[in-house]
């Protein structure tokens, strides 16, 4: 590093002169990160099918996105590994932060280009997340530690109060973000929405460049790196942490489930709070809300009170987050379970959810980046951060799994791929085998009679073609799915019908109606099989959603032969008589893509119809094994058994702190400079 720049730490006790720009650094950067994070999964489940132009691809699951996004949080927290080697062995953290947020920067316009000619709108989610998780987490170690090099022995002990404010810059970034960037995505569309976040990102970058001659910039440790690391202090420092760093990767891998599972629920709650009518995404802003309010109180009130009867640790810290982190989930499963019988609960359940779980990020999370820092031998800092940090990942991965895991093939790897759409004597793709032959639209809709359309033809379980448990899918000229036959259609029609009885007998009012609840569901469809004798199983999944399913030819419930009937209610709103609300961007969207069929989509969604409606679709295959109440009470019990299993390896652990000291490094550098 250039001499121009100061290598160790000033002799004062006041704070250091470049925190300030490492903090407004921070703010912007985790605006950008959380502005673009907040909206994913509504993008990838409600608009990414929408963003090709001139027509409308196949929706993406819940459990689909949850995997995306959790898979694209782990490589985000995967990559601090790499920026952690190139900093402290090549270039020094500066550098490294500077090069790597270039590389954020171009992440960000990849996303803002989605929709737009040449790529397709996934290549450009793709190369967009990628390059962001390479950016963002390459940085975040050496930022973290970055800010722990700024401090020499006489002014260590402002650090506490230095990283309570780094960690609340992170969240009135995200604060800012997360309640703007949905309004962005609903009245501008993605191009603004994820454009927005990479102005920021470049903001930050720019900040960080100007405070470059007032950081400190130690230099990277070259040798000097691989001979501690490998040390027996670096050996053992690994070791420990590690350890406990599995145990935290649990609490990540749920944590951020609040911008992924608890976004698709808050779309089944009543969002309106305070008067206002949130958005699903937007409710996440309680999260950097609660971490600034409750920061000081942690700080100042409790941290002292309870230090006075029971003295804490950072390891108990982490402990008591953990059982936190078991009541937040608990609540959620609980509402989640009056959303499966029915019901519409407040968003109160998760405000109160997100208390408890702020709460035990503040004791997990900033008490962790600490305890990191100090426990890791000097040249060791961003490598240690790096090990911290690839725990998100780890916890991430693992949700990302589970949400893999619990998905079942559906025909819609078929009716989602035109290429597919060829004329071809048998294929297969994936897990399914099919023909493709021309359809004659003669008689279909005038605005197709010219189009050729196509005839698929799937095998079933048995694997050959042309027998009984064949499925059919016709597609117009356009490519698109307009039917789907099977052998169950009859039995399932009419099971549909029995529920749209009970639906309309229940109350004399549209809005006071309600379907049946799972039990009386399928109690009402006892009497009917399928063509293998087998029972219909019948969910109400919301209050406007249920679902009717026969286990198919394998006779095995939750496969890919699944034979599966959708139905959702679409109710008459009297309130909508007068005058019309604006169309969102989404509501355009849709009326331009589908034409006439988008019209009456966005008209049923707003309540614009005579009359309330019951609508259904059969597909094959596509269910989850996990959903509802009982995805939550996975997690809720999975977080118990950690948090159970940390108390006697928590009590065992003995702490080493290492704090950065001018003089021991003037040191270690005569002895080891070269005589010139």
């Amino acid at each position: 590093m250039s001499s121009k720049y100061q290598a160790v730490p000033e002799e004062t006790d006041r704070l250091p002169r470049g925190i300030k720009y490492i903090i407004g650094n921070e703010a912007a950067e985790r605006f950008s990160f959380y502005g673009m994070r907040t909206i994913l999964v509504v993008f990838m489940t409600k608009y990414l099918h929408l963003m090709t132009t001139g027509e409308a691809g196949p929706q993406m699951s819940g459990a689909a996105a949850n995997e995306i996004y959790h898979n694209f949080v782990a490589a985000t927290y995967f990559f601090p590994i790499v920026g952690s080697l190139l900093s402290d062995i090549f270039v020094g953290k500066y550098r490294t932060i500077l090069w790597l947020s270039i590389v954020y920067c171009v992440g960000h316009l990849s996303l803002a280009l989605m929709g737009t000619p040449g790529l397709a709108p996934s290549t450009w989610l793709v190369a967009g997340l990628f390059l962001i998780a390479f950016g963002s987490g390459g940085i975040k170690p050496c930022v973290s530690a970055h800010v722990g090099d700024q401090f020499g022995r006489r002014n260590s002990h402002l650090m506490t109060r230095v990283f309570q404010w780094f960690y609340f810059a992170i969240n009135f970034g995200s604060t800012v973000s997360t309640a703007l960037t949905p309004l962005l995505l609903k009245w501008y569309g993605p191009d603004v929405a994820f454009g927005v976040p990479g102005v920021l990102m470049a903001l930050a970058t720019l900040l960080f460049w100007m405070g470059r001659r007032v950081f400190i910039h130690v230099p990277p440790g070259g040798t000097r790196f691989f001979t501690e690391t490998f040390s027996r202090d670096g050996v053992i420092a690994l070791l420990k942490l590690s350890l406990i760093y599995a145990f935290v990767a649990v609490f990540w891998g749920v944590f951020d489930q609040t911008g992924s599972s608890w976004v698709l629920q808050a779309e089944n709650m009543d969002r309106n709070f305070l008067g206002v009518e949130w958005l699903e995404s937007q409710i996440q802003v309680i999260n950097p809300i609660l971490v600034m309010a409750l920061i000081p109180l942690f700080q100042f009130v409790v941290y002292p009170a309870v230090d006075k009867v029971y003295k804490l640790t950072a390891i108990r810290k982490i402990a008591i987050g953990l059982f936190l982190t078991v009541a937040s989930f608990w609540l959620i499963a609980y509402a989640q379970k009056l959303i499966d019988r029915g019901e519409v609960p407040s968003i109160a359940w998760q405000l109160w959810a997100y208390l408890l779980l702020t709460a035990a990020e503040i004791l997990i999370s900033i008490t962790g980046l600490e305890f990191s820092y100090t426990q890791a031998p000097k040249t060791m800092k961003s490598v240690i951060m790096a090990v911290w940090l690839f725990s998100v990942s780890l916890g991430n991965l693992f949700t990302g799994w589970v949400n893999h895991s619990i998905q079942t093939p559906g025909l819609v790897q078929i009716s989602g791929d035109p290429a597919n759409m060829t004329l071809r004597e048998e294929t297969t793709t994936g897990d399914w085998k099919y023909s493709v032959r021309e359809r004659d639209l003669t008689d279909a809709a005038a605005e197709s009679k010219e189009a050729k359309g196509r005839i698929v033809r799937v095998s079933g379980a048995d694997g050959k073609a042309e027998t009984g448990d064949d499925i059919v899918m016709l597609f117009d000229g356009f490519n698109k799915l307009t039917e789907v036959q099977t052998s169950e259609n009859e039995v399932l029609t009419t099971a549909a019908s029995k529920i749209r009885d009970a639906f309309f007998q229940s109350a004399d009012n549209d809005a006071t109606r309600f379907l049946p609840v799972t039990d009386a569901g399928n109690t009402l469809l006892s009497d009917l099989k399928d063509s293998l004798g087998q029972p219909l199983v019948y969910t109400q999944v919301t209050r406007n959603h249920f679902r009717i399913v026969s286990s198919g030819a394998d006779k095995t419930p939750h496969t890919q032969w699944d034979i599966v009937l959708t139905g959702v209610v679409s109710r008459s709103s009297a309130q909508n008589a007068g005058e019309a609300a604006p169309l969102d961007w989404l509501e355009k969207r849709l009326i331009e893509v589908k034409g006439e069929a988008g019209r009456a989509e966005v008209d049923k969604a707003r309540g614009n119809i005579a009359s309330t409606e019951i609508n259904t679709d059969i597909t094959v295959g596509g269910q989850d094994t996990l959903e509802g109440a009982a995805y939550f009470q996975f997690w809720t019990y999975t977080v118990l058994v950690t948090a159970l299993l940390f108390v006697p390896v928590g009590y065992f652990y003995k702490e080493k702190s290492y704090i950065q000291d001018a003089s021991e490094d003037a040191a270690a550098d005569s002895a080891t400079a070269k005589p010139e």
